[in-house]
């Protein structure tokens, strides 16, 4: 992997037990890379005395319990380990297809986005299927994974009024990402069309379909085809 010129912009306190190493704030994959890297080597190092060490776009939070861990220590630690030039071997990062069914009934804000980038609806399925997306990180609900970017196009902003249920396997989009609904779940997001593909099964080996630095690219299916996989 290319080395990386951004650095650690700060760490902050996020109450007693938490430190936040924060990037640059942009979507970058980059960036996003470092604070993957960073948070192998906590693991790695720390990860006996640590509580847990969470990825974001651009952070690495860190718990930890205040009476066993001393945070200006600890602090030290994360610039330190941000400093180094050690880098993840992404080689065998995974690539994972999406089959999606986009039609009008599974997809209820479809024409909304294809109004917003100004083309039809096959076009902005097009636009949808035609790149990669970068599980960026991992949150809201189990399984839910954060992606970009979405093609400025299509990107349309996330829904004024939520919906109090969305549909398991919704694929949504909201400005620069996207996303599947892995549970039946409040949402915002612009909701495009549907997987038959769990993103979170616990009767599943892995139960999490998506890892943070995954690969995600999205294909078209028909209706039987959905509903022969469901």
């Amino acid at each position: 992997m290319t080395a990386v010129s951004s650095s650690l912009v700060r760490v902050a306190a996020a109450g007693d037990s938490a430190l936040v190493a924060e990037f640059p704030q942009r979507i970058d994959p980059a960036i996003n890379e470092r604070a993957l890297e960073l948070a192998a080597r906590l693991r790695r190092s720390w990860g006996a005395i640590l509580r847990d060490v969470v990825i974001g776009y651009c952070t690495v939070t860190v718990y930890f319990d205040p009476l066993q861990v001393d945070a200006r220590w600890l602090e030290a630690e994360l610039h330190a380990a941000a400093a180094e030039s050690e880098t993840i071997d992404r080689s065998t990062a995974r690539v994972i297809d999406v089959p999606v069914c986009y039609d009008a009934d599974m997809g209820p804000d479809l024409e909304d986005v294809a109004a917003f980038g100004g083309c039809s609806v096959d076009e902005a399925i097009e636009l949808h299927t035609s790149r990669a997306y970068r599980v960026y990180m991992v949150g809201f609900v189990p399984g839910f994974a954060y992606l970009a970017e979405v093609d400025p196009r299509i990107a349309r902003p996330r829904r004024t009024v939520p919906r109090t249920a969305v549909p398991s396997g919704s694929v949504a989009i909201a400005g620069g990402q996207t996303g599947v609904y892995p549970k039946v779940t409040p949402g915002g997001w612009n909701i495009i069309g549907r997987t038959p593909v769990p993103p979170y099964d616990p009767a599943r080996a892995d139960p999490f379909l998506f890892r943070i630095g995954d690969e995600v690219r999205f294909s078209r299916i028909t209706r039987d085809a959905f509903e022969r996989s469901a």
